[in-house]
């Protein structure tokens, strides 16, 4: 073997692929990120509990601590009863905007998803025509020669 030909077989085995980089670690990068999704939504889902669990005690103790005091005033059942009326309004407004938010969020992530599927489908066909090109800029450039 000599000088000439030893030199092509390193520089074909430390060849190194610009697209090739750029994918590979592309993929791996994205990967890592797939990776962490499911611990990423346990967490929240985690620290999102634990802040409703906390609401849910505190007024579970508030209720503890001050059903003595307020039986002790004997309220008359008809202002309890509007009482209750005014809660069960605002409870039904906060579930009516919990289910709006979730369906305005569902709906933003599914836009989200179909704007990303139709940038990659348009990429896509851009790489194909500039394979294209590249395809026929060679021929061209090879006919030349």
């Amino acid at each position: 073997m000599n000088k000439k030909d030893g030199a092509n077989q390193i520089n074909s085995q430390n060849h190194i692929s610009f697209c090739d980089l750029m994918k590979n670690d592309t993929s791996e990068v994205v990967r890592k990120f797939e990776s962490q999704i499911p611990s990423f939504a346990q967490n929240y889902s985690d620290l999102y509990a634990a802040y409703l669990h906390m609401f849910d005690n505190f007024f579970g103790t508030c209720y503890i601590s001050e059903k003595e005091f307020f039986d002790k005033l004997n309220m008359d059942q008809k202002i309890l009863l509007e009482i209750k009326k005014n809660s069960e309004l605002v409870k039904k407004n906060y579930f009516e905007g919990i289910d709006s938010s979730t369906k305005i969020f569902d709906f933003f992530i599914k836009t989200r998803v179909s704007a990303i599927i139709s940038v990659d489908n348009y990429i896509h066909e851009m790489m194909e025509l500039y394979a294209k090109f590249l395809s026929q800029f060679n021929k061209y450039n090879n006919l030349r020669k």
